[in-house]
């Protein structure tokens, strides 16, 4: 994987120490909302506030270095931009699985745009249901 200097610059960003350690648990984490991102940040860095947090989160959103990933019911998690992915959402118990995407979805989407004369960029599909470790603990008996 590229460096994070080197992603951030890419994007346009300052290197600064803040935004590294974001990305840096961000993308060991995988998916993450923000109050995760600041307990592991201030573990490092007990001088940074939530602000901070939000704040270099909301930037990296908009230079396309994070994707807020948003959970029905939920406060949204983050991830690294990566490849176009589907993500699997348990609205239980919220956690998010990356799958890749098929082809025959991506054909759909093909002809979808062809027809309606748009240009896509990127795509985000996000799938609601529950896992089955949630599935699993409901059929649970109870005592």
């Amino acid at each position: 994987m590229t460096s994070y200097v080197t992603l951030l610059k890419e994007s346009g960003l300052k290197a600064t120490f803040q935004r590294l350690h974001i990305v840096e648990v961000v993308d060991r984490y995988g998916h993450i909302g923000i109050e995760g991102i600041y307990d592991k940040v201030t573990k490092i860095h007990p001088s940074l506030s939530v602000a901070t947090i939000y704040k270099n989160i909301i930037i990296m959103v908009e230079k396309g270095v994070l994707v807020e990933v948003p959970i029905a019911g939920k406060k949204s998690k983050y991830e690294l931009s990566k490849l176009d992915h589907m993500h699997l959402i348990c609205t239980q118990c919220g956690e998010v699985e990356d799958l890749p995407c098929i082809e025959s979805i991506d054909k759909i989407f093909d002809s979808l745009m062809q027809k309606e004369h748009f240009k896509l960029f990127r795509q985000q599909i996000n799938l609601y249901g529950v896992c089955s470790h949630c599935q699993q603990l409901s059929c649970q008996p109870v005592d």
